[in-house]
This record gives structure tokens, C-alpha cells and sequence, in this order.
């Protein structure tokens, strides 16, 4: 199969190409923290196994091939994070770290052992969307909360950023997903917003924080 290092290459690739397909390599180098001539080489390394289109001094596009490859590893990542949050009692901030390092085990029963026993989520304990064992991967049409008007009722259906703080921020509020967010008011000078969160007192929530929240419309809670 492939490496340690091209499996997060790889991951890193498709992550950041999103709608685009194509990324800079520069900027594969600053995600990954890793020296242009380093990455210029794995890439070579990549082209030669049918997995990336790469020419010198021009962005990179993952095949079709890497594409599943990459969304298989992004799989295991993902289903890992939902079993140890819903089979193991792991808070959703503490799951990252953990996934990242079983995510390079080479067993696909196992992987889909681990999905049967969730009973086969969508989507992990941040609202990303899990690929299926094939690679293919069901987008939701989310929004972000900054962009959502006074009046509106939605749900918090995902995270654009799962970093530890700031989900540690969200426990802070006792915010979670599938919570139902009424948009009370919006401040123009800064785009914070005054929020309801699950019927609770309103509170302001900087235009920061709601451009990493995604929502659904919740017309019938």
C-alpha cells in the first residue's frame, strides 16, 4: 500500500483542493510544515504511482485514483472520531489526535466492522461528512451562521474548525451539535450576532465564531 507520509499527503491534498481541485504547492507546504523540495520530490513520488497530476511550477490535482485513495483514509479518520466519541464516551475535542494515528491501519474489515457498528453514520462528531468504502463522499448543503438574518430558526449541523480550543470554547457555551439557534440580532459595525441557543437566555457571539459554525434550516423545531 502506500507510506505514513504519502497517505497524509494524500489527505492533505484532497482537504485542500476542495471545490477548486488544485492546490499550490506552496501551500501543501505550509499545511503540511514541510520544505518545498521535500514536497516537490513526494509529489514525484506520487505522479510515478498514478495518484496526483504534477508539473513543475504548476498547482496539483489529485487523479482519480488518488481522489479515492485519499477520501479512504479521510474515512478511517472520520469513523474513528465517531466510535470513540459514541462507543467510548470521548468528548468531540479529544478524538483528533487519536484518529490521527489509526487512520494508517491497513484493514478495510475492520474499518467497515467499526462502521456497521455505529450503524453506518454520515457523518462524524464535527458534522464532516463520512466517504463511503468506495471513497464516494455525500456533500450537505450547509451554511455558515454569519451568514444567516434576525428571525431565523436553524440547527448546528457542523464545524468548519475542530481545533481543541475552539471546541473547547463551544463545551464552554454548552454548545453542541443538533442544538437549535435562533438569530436574535446582528450588530453592524463587528457581524456579531445575538443569539438563542436551545431556548436559553440570548448571548453575543463574535461574527469569528459564527463563520466556523454550520447550519440547516430548523423550521419545524
Amino acid at each position: 500500500m502506500y507510506s505514513l507520509a504519502e497517505e497524509n499527503y494524500l489527505k492533505a491534498l484532497y482537504l485542500l483542493s476542495g471545490k477548486v481541485g488544485a492546490v499550490n504547492v506552496n501551500d501543501l507546504s505550509k499545511q503540511l510544515n514541510i520544505k518545498m523540495p521535500t514536497v516537490n520530490s513526494m509529489m514525484k513520488k506520487l505522479f510515478e504511482k498514478g495518484l496526483v497530476v504534477y508539473e513543475s511550477y504548476k498547482p496539483i490535482k489529485l487523479t482519480t485514483e488518488g481522489k479515492k485513495q485519499a477520501a479512504l483514509i479521510i474515512r478511517k479518520h472520520r469513523l474513528t472520531e465517531m466510535f470513540l466519541v459514541e462507543k467510548m464516551g470521548f468528548g468531540w475535542e479529544e478524538v483528533h489526535p487519536i484518529a490521527e494515528q489509526i487512520e494508517h491501519i491497513n484493514a478495510p474489515a475492520f474499518f467497515d466492522r467499526m462502521d456497521a457498528l455505529l450503524g453506518f453514520p454520515k457523518t462524524d462528531p464535527h458534522g464532516s461528512p463520512i466517504p463511503n468504502k468506495n471513497g464516494e463522499i455525500e456533500w450537505i448543503a450547509y451554511v455558515n451562521l454569519s451568514n444567516c438574518i434576525p428571525g431565523e430558526k436553524v440547527i448546528l449541523s457542523a464545524v468548519t474548525n475542530s481545533s481543541d480550543d475552539f471546541l473547547k470554547f463551544l463545551n464552554s457555551k454548552d454548545i453542541k451539535l443538533g442544538d437549535i439557534i435562533r438569530i436574535l440580532d446582528i450588530e453592524p459595525f463587528d457581524g456579531s450576532m445575538q443569539l438563542s441557543v436551545s431556548n436559553r437566555n440570548p448571548e453575543t457571539f463574535s461574527k469569528l465564531v459564527c463563520e466556523k459554525l454550520l447550519v440547516a434550516p430548523a423550521n419545524n423545531a
